[in-house]
């Protein structure tokens, strides 16, 4: 065999190490989901807090994806991205070791800590190994896109089998061979980068973090404590206050968590935009299905997670196979702009779920629409957003994308749980209270994949297809 050729083999054993590791933090966000009632019960959880063994996960990547980019920069990818699966295996042992409520909850946010280093560094390393061949860098995207959807179906899956047929702590020490492998697969594998000198803002790191947590929190319980009430103002001001705190920060420090100039490069604010509302249309279509196919179609938790599964064989292959054709064609805005107005569709189809529906007519043609919307435009606004950035930016540019994908994932969850628990959904023993909900929450999905669409027309420059 040739140096070429094993250089080349490297190169794709290197993506599936990649692909894994964003397989793996997607996964641990739905994985939990079946497993929630047995954990409530083991642990005495109240009912409110039970969102927060999903929130703690959530705000905690989100809000230390922009430090995980910043110290991938620094310290090269390839130490972080080690260094990330470390953090993931320790939370994942307590978590699934924990006794008690707060135990549980750390154990969480520690994963969430591991999967805020892995994300940007894993990005950065893909850029570093195809970054240079245009045809290449499409085709690893797209299996680096198509790892998330099936990350997440896998944890609705997986989640279900693991609780009905072993416990649910397993939910969480699944993820400790799989660490163990990529972290053997890492020296053989993933290219090196030196380190450079700079300092890392800790002071940028907490205020959004802190803000992210406090505006998730506010929407969050707004549903129980009224929108009105003084409580949901003041938490959601705080976040307002730390949010703008953390711009002023940016602003003012030579060496920023995230350097606000980085988004006068052309067309990377605008894929941000979009993946942002991605996020936020997609993760609560995905969340409110799950919910609509155990709760009113009255699927146990492995048929339940089967039903998913035409929805991200699609996406996959839409992903893999449609998407950087159709770039190559088109070029990126016209991507982007389809991808979410057919995902607004297949979301307007989802909600004439009805009370006494089936998956052939109420599930099956509407999730299989925006599937299509969602291959079409997450491969296109992930790699404008990475690619504008300059080279040395590399993981602060893979942190920002990472960070708008999963503040809209948080805050458009945490939204439409809202909208839905007013329409009903909150009233589980009435199933069209419980549908009517539901449907409401596809519709606001709906508007904001469509607004997506909108703002991606009006604000990104049109590029000429790649040749």
């Amino acid at each position: 065999m040739s140096t070429q050729t094993r250089t080349t083999t490297r190169k794709w054993w290197a993506l599936a190490v990649i692909a894994a590791a964003q397989f793996m933090v997607i996964m641990d966000t739905s994985i939990i989901g079946i497993a929630l009632p047995k954990m409530q019960t083991d642990l005495g959880f109240s009912q409110e807090n039970l969102t927060w063994v999903f929130n703690a996960y959530v705000i905690a990547f989100g809000g230390l994806l922009l430090l995980g980019g910043r110290l991938s920069d620094l310290l090269g990818a390839r130490r972080v991205f080690a260094a990330g699966w470390t953090v993931l295996l320790v939370g994942s042992v307590i978590a699934g070791a924990a006794g008690n409520v707060a135990i549980e909850l750390a154990g969480r946010a520690i994963q969430g800590g591991g999967a805020a280093l892995i994300a940007p560094s894993a990005l950065t390393l893909l850029m570093m190994l195809f970054g240079s061949t245009p045809g290449e860098l499409t085709k690893a995207l797209a299996v680096y896109g198509a790892a998330a959807p099936a990350g997440g179906t896998a944890g609705v899956f997986l989640g279900g089998v693991i609780t009905e047929y072993i416990s649910w702590p397993w939910v969480f020490y699944i993820n400790i061979p799989i660490a163990l492998l990529a972290l053997l697969a890492v020296p053989a594998l993933m290219p090196d980068a030196p380190a450079r000198s700079g300092s890392v803002d800790l002071l940028g790191s907490v205020t959004v973090t802190a803000g992210l947590a406090a505006a998730v929190y506010g929407i969050v319980r707004a549903p129980e404590v009224g929108w009105t009430s003084g409580q949901t103002w003041s938490v959601l001001g705080a976040a307002a206050a730390l949010l703008a705190a953390f711009v002023l920060i940016q602003a003012r420090r030579r060496e920023p968590l995230m350097r606000l100039g980085i988004f006068a490069a052309p067309n990377l604010a605008a894929a941000n935009i979009a993946q942002l509302l991605l996020g936020a249309a997609w993760v609560p279509m995905w969340f409110f299905l799950n919910l609509y196919l155990q709760q009113v179609l009255g699927y146990s938790a492995f048929p339940a997670g089967s039903a998913l599964l035409p929805m991200t064989t699609l996406i996959m292959l839409g992903m893999i196979v449609l998407a950087p054709r159709a770039m190559q064609r088109f070029g990126v805005k016209p991507m982007i702009v389809a991808g979410l107005t057919v995902l607004g569709l297949g979301l307007g189809i989802m909600s004439l779920v009805r009370p006494t529906g089936n998956f052939w007519v109420d599930v099956l043609p509407a999730s299989l629409v925006a599937a299509a919307g969602m291959s079409l435009a997450f491969v296109p606004s992930l790699g404008t957003a990475i690619s504008a950035a300059r080279p040395e930016e590399g993981g602060l540019a893979s942190g920002i994308v990472n960070v708008s994908y999963q503040v809209g994932s948080a805050l458009g969850l945490a939204a439409m749980t809202a909208v839905a628990a007013s329409f009903g959904a909150d009233r589980i023993d009435s199933l069209p209270d419980l549908t009517n909900g539901f449907s409401a929450a596809f519709i606001g999905a709906a508007v904001i994949a469509l607004t997506g669409a909108a703002v991606t027309a009006a604000t990104m420059r049109r590029t000429e297809p790649a040749s």
